[in-house]
């Protein structure tokens, strides 16, 4: 399914003046669509970015913003920029963990010893956000987005092997895992944050071509219907969104009202995606196991394990 909304369209109308977003990745692909739509409706936009330089290069005409460094896969790197943003904004009205890792060609683990790709894309936001907690709920009304993908469809959580001590490695069953995780994510902090007002949504984004693929070798991109040519990327043309349609539904998960009330919702295209089977030939809506409660509160007392972060 492709809709043609982009991030401008979403935020039309919305007057952000005075509130603090928080975008990690926010400096390219769909991140940094996400971040010009926000500042552009009047939002102080915090970007956490690996690469400072990078960062500041493609943000170097987008007012409103303030650049920090991170690193998602190191607790200290984590800790350090939370701490950073904690002190400059008490108040943080919208985070969006956008930042992410696909298909690494060989198994590596993150600071913490764990599978790179559950490392960076579910550990390194669990903790941040963690951390970030008491500013979320100073804000009395906060919203926070976690980028889940169709890539769930690969995967449920692996509980009795997350680091594939047991089974071969697979980097398409790993991002499965890592993209669940994110999902699995919004389903418990939403459950946990209602009653300070602070709600949690996860969104598939839609196809992309972004950076997030440059793992991927000329045969895989093949199969998706990419073909390399130097530099270039070719495709047919509408098989993939634009950036700024695929920032759209983060931003809808962000700042739409129709979602008063379903905290927790992993959404696509602007909507709520509906429930479908555990097939992987399905590319569209959402499986049970990304959404069930009972998985989330596991994942969640596993993580607060692993990252000693407890959200008081």
């Amino acid at each position: 399914m492709k809709q043609s909304l982009t991030a401008a369209d979403v935020v039309a109308g919305h007057d952000l003046t005075g509130k603090v977003a928080l975008v990690t990745g926010g400096h390219s692909g769909i991140g940094l669509e996400t971040t010009k739509a926000l500042a552009q409706a009047g939002a102080t936009v915090v970007v956490g970015a690996r690469s400072l330089d990078k960062a500041e290069a493609s943000l170097k005409n987008v007012k409103n913003v303030e650049i920090a460094a991170i690193d998602l896969e190191s607790p200290r790197s984590v800790e350090q920029f939370a701490r950073k943003v904690a002190a400059a904004h008490p108040q943080l009205h919208l985070l969006i963990n956008n930042a992410g890792v696909m298909r690494p060609p060989q198994f590596t683990r993150d600071q913490r010893g764990y599978e790179w790709q559950f490392g960076v894309n579910h550990l390194g936001h669990f903790q941040l956000t963690g951390l970030l907690w008491p500013a979320l709920k100073s804000a009395n009304g906060a919203r926070v987005v976690a980028l889940s993908s169709i890539g769930h469809r690969y995967a449920p959580v692996n509980f009795d092997d997350i680091n594939f001590d047991r089974h071969p490695y697979d980097k398409a069953t790993a991002y499965g895992q890592s993209k669940t995780a994110n999902a699995l994510f919004a389903v418990e902090l939403d459950r946990l944050g209602a009653p300070h007002g602070v709600r949690a949504f996860s969104a598939h984004p839609g196809g992309v071509l972004t950076d997030l693929i440059r793992y991927m070798s000329d045969e895989e991109l093949a199969t998706w219907g990419i073909k390399r040519v130097g530099d270039r990327l070719e495709t047919a043309p509408g098989a993939f969104k634009t950036p700024a349609e695929g920032a759209a539904t983060s931003l809808w998960c962000a700042l739409s009202p129709e979602l008063n009330g379903h905290g927790g919702a992993y959404c696509e295209d602007c909507h709520l995606a509906p429930l479908v089977p555990d097939d992987p030939a399905i590319l569209y809506g959402v499986r049970e196991y990304p959404i069930d409660p009972a998985n989330a509160k596991k994942l969640w007392a596993l993580s607060e394990q692993i990252t000693g972060v407890r959200y008081a």
